[in-house]
């Protein structure tokens, strides 16, 4: 396969999904953004603005933005860090947690066409290729 293939590949399989979860989404008016981050937001109680958008490879800006958003929706709650003023960590809400419960039950279709398009003989190869891609430096 050549690269040019490969990258067509990817792009058109990024875009298939993202365009799959933002309809998921719409009806609760949440965004994939949104999503990803009160996803992470929940798995990780006290997650700094910079640890979310290092991990779900947003902007600074952009992260900001959409936890503003998710606050303006009582999905999310930040607080100042104990001894870094500047520092702000975030917490799902009772509120939020049933918003991404939601988001989970909207995306199980979604999930489910996933599962059924990976290879007959199991897909650890892939999940461990697209884990080793998620990690790369950029």
């Amino acid at each position: 396969m050549t690269e040019a293939r490969l990258d067509d590949l990817l792009r058109r399989a990024a875009a298939t999904h993202r365009l799959s979860v933002e309809r998921a989404l719409a009806g609760l008016g949440v965004t994939l953004a949104q999503y990803a981050v009160l996803k992470t937001v929940f798995e990780t109680p006290g997650i700094s603005n910079a640890e979310i958008a290092r991990a779900e490879r947003l902007t600074p800006q952009t992260t900001s933005l959409v936890l503003a958003n998710l606050e303006r929706k009582r999905a999310v709650q930040r607080r100042a860090h104990e001894r870094h003023g500047r520092i702000r960590r975030a917490e799902a809400t009772e509120l939020g947690a049933c918003l991404l419960a939601a988001c989970l039950d909207r995306l199980s279709g979604h999930h489910r066409r996933l599962a059924a398009a990976l290879p007959a003989e199991g897909g650890g190869a892939v999940e461990a290729w697209l884990g080793r891609l998620a990690e790369m430096r950029v």
